[in-house]
């Protein structure tokens, strides 16, 4: 089956057929390095990473650009009520999203550019614009001039006489549908000369500019967070395509994670950060929630549906683990052709999971009835597909990662035993022993929950850690 994908730009499910016949570019617009991460951040560096794991299984040569916006208009204010240097401020949230990106196995990027490490190229673009027509310079700024441009609109579906940019009014534009290109300098901002005066980039030249200086004039997918879609992904179209350049092939977003049916943002003050959403799961654990709603749909936070994913993804690594405590070694597989077909389908996630805790189900039944060789098949084939959502539990970036996971890999080994013991006390309707069993679990902190497809267990959570905020 053919890789179908969705486009924002059609607003329809196309075959991708890519540029260059065996190779992948994708830019992903990654992170304005303002603040810690949260949750709602990294979301597009999980869902995109599915996309880039699943393109080289198609045996695609993927070259994959995630940018890093290290000059922007909240940097430059956070960094001076903070009375720290721009610069530092922009560097040490940007450890702290490649910390959170690794946590989550996330893979690192082909290039990961900054955009002050690429202003030559945005005063190139800029100049090819103002040479056809389609931008001006007043007073030190440049500007766009979206009139001049007839597609404008085409991607979020904005009609030309209701746009509005969200910038401020400046007495030396024209319309105020035009949007900024370059700032002109301000006294205490940084400042890079161009032929229009000293002054810095406006965010949306940023990613224009950087997208096809590392994948060419054209390349196959752009990705980013719905809320990207206007106005910056329309403007980067904008700039590119009068410019010259035929720039993104398909257009993927993914929705955001919300809290109370709101966007999950610093403005609204539910903000979970990565660093303390992970006291409340383990990283494969919060990947596994990240993932679990289809890319295009919103996710809800709540503490509930974190431990949730939490236990479903402990069961397919218990399944895994008791595999290789009970039969042996298990090497990576093959993903079976339901699990292709639903990916192949605008990676869908979710169904990608059902077909995963399918396979679990058959295995844990074959280890339960002495089947190991039938178990270990299993497993393998779980082991590929969790591997293509970046969740393989013996890759070695699980195992290797840190003491807690192998402690709870370990300690999931040992209440499997116990549980396994008290399904065989109900059988034989040895009530004491089961509830024995039940309150010595409960007594070291493990909650076990009764389900129509067995016994789930649970570390219980301390008051100190019910909340990630």
């Amino acid at each position: 089956m053919t890789l179908r994908l969705y486009d924002t730009v059609t607003r329809a499910l196309r075959d991708f057929v890519p540029l260059t016949p065996g190779h992948a570019s994708v830019y992903l617009c990654g992170a304005t390095v303002q603040g810690e991460p949260h949750i709602g951040h990294v979301r597009s560096g999980v869902a995109f990473d599915v996309l880039r794991r699943w393109l080289l299984a198609h045996d695609y040569d993927v070259a994959f650009v995630r940018n890093v916006t290290d000059i922007d208009d909240k940097i430059l204010n956070k960094a001076a009520e903070a009375g720290r240097p721009w610069w530092e401020w922009a560097a040490t949230y940007e450890r702290s999203f490649d910390w959170a990106y690794l946590q989550l196995g996330v893979l690192p990027p082909s290039a990961e550019p900054r955009a002050t490490g690429h202003i030559t190229q945005m005063v190139d673009m800029m100049q090819r614009l103002v040479d056809n027509g389609h931008a001006y310079a007043a007073q030190g700024d440049v500007y766009f001039d979206v009139a001049s441009f007839p597609d404008y609109g085409k991607l979020s579906g904005h009609k030309l006489d209701d746009v509005h940019q969200g910038e401020s009014e400046a007495a030396g534009k024209r319309d105020p549908r035009d949007f900024t290109l370059w700032k002109a300098a301000k006294p205490g901002e940084p400042s890079w000369p161009t032929p229009w005066g000293p002054g810095r980039p406006g965010w949306h030249l940023e990613c224009s500019a950087m997208a096809v200086f590392y994948l060419g004039r054209e390349f196959d997918i752009h990705c980013g967070g719905m809320d990207l879609v206007f106005p910056h992904h329309e403007n980067e179209i904008a700039q590119a395509k009068c410019a010259g350049d035929g720039f993104a092939r398909y257009w993927l977003h993914n929705g955001w994670v919300t809290k109370s049916g709101e966007k999950m943002s610093k403005s609204l003050g539910n903000v979970l950060s990565v660093p303390n959403v992970l006291k409340l799961v383990r990283p494969q654990e919060l990947r596994y929630y990240l993932g679990s709603a289809h890319y295009r749909s919103m996710l809800e936070y709540s503490e509930e549906a974190l431990q949730e994913a939490a236990i479903a993804y402990r069961r397919c690594e218990s399944f895994v683990m008791r595999t290789v405590e009970r039969a042996g070694e298990v090497h990576v597989g093959k993903w079976t052709e339901q699990f292709a077909a639903v990916l192949d389908d605008d990676l869908n996630v979710p169904a990608a999971l059902a077909e995963i805790h399918g396979r679990v189900r058959e295995g844990n039944i074959a280890l339960e009835s002495g089947d190991s060789e039938g178990a270990r098949a299993l497993a393998a084939q779980v082991r590929a597909m969790l591997g293509i959502l970046g969740m393989d539990p013996l890759d070695p970036h699980w195992t290797e990662a840190t003491d807690s996971s192998a402690a709870m890999g370990a300690l999931d080994v040992l209440v499997q035993a116990e549980l396994d013991r008290r399904q065989q006390a109900r059988a034989d309707k040895n009530w004491a022993l089961a509830d024995e069993v039940r309150d010595r679990l409960a007594a070291a902190g493990i909650a076990v929950t009764d389900t129509p497809s067995g016994p789930e267990w649970s570390l219980e959570r301390s008051s100190s850690n019910e909340s990630g905020t």
